[in-house]
């Protein structure tokens, strides 16, 4: 496995060296230095399907709901994550960390409520059941160890899966995530 450098966070709190996708689907956050926490997910659209654009266009609101029967669900949703990383392990900003994105839904974390207050969201693309990638892990690592640096109450500790904040409504990013190797890669 490949080990790439710190991926720094820029004074403006994008991601350097990633694709910058802007999307609507944010608000300010009430307090940029609160960042205590980072959400794992997994995505795939259509469901068990990789590529092909579609995430993104539902992150910036462009998706078109008659390109797949999955997809009318998801007609007027709005939803978006900090980054994405994809199979080849891309990443791809859309909102700035000092922002919060719209990727936690009702949540709660060691007490707190409202995760997206307090969050960094990352999208794996993937599913709960078929492992993620070499290049995913290879990209989240330098990820987390620069949002590490950048923000200093979060730590190792503070990054969970979206099924820890949201139990009996989500179940990602599932078995198939392998947090003994992310933590082994992060140490």
């Amino acid at each position: 496995m490949i080990h790439q450098p710190v991926r720094h966070v820029s004074s403006d709190h994008w991601l350097q060296r990633s694709r910058r996708l802007p999307t609507a689907n944010c608000d300010p956050r009430e307090d940029p230095a609160d960042i205590a926490l980072v959400v794992i997910h997994n995505i795939s659209l259509p469901p068990g399907s990789f590529g092909g654009g579609h995430i993104e266009a539902l992150f910036t609101n462009t998706l078109k709901s008659d390109l797949h029967p999955t997809f009318i669900s998801l007609e007027g949703v709005r939803v978006s994550a900090h980054l994405f990383i994809d199979r080849r392990g891309r990443v791809c900003q859309f909102v700035p960390f000092d922002h919060k994105a719209w990727h936690a839904g009702a949540s709660s974390w060691r007490g707190r409520t409202g995760c997206n207050r307090f969050s960094i969201g990352i999208e794996l693309e993937g599913t709960d059941t078929r492992p993620f990638t070499s290049a995913q892990y290879g990209a989240l690592v330098p990820v987390l160890k620069g949002l590490f640096a950048r923000y200093p109450l979060l730590t190792r500790d503070g990054v969970v899966g979206h099924a820890e904040i949201a139990p009996g409504r989500k179940t990602d990013p599932g078995p198939a995530f392998d947090w003994a190797l992310l933590y082994r890669m992060l140490a």
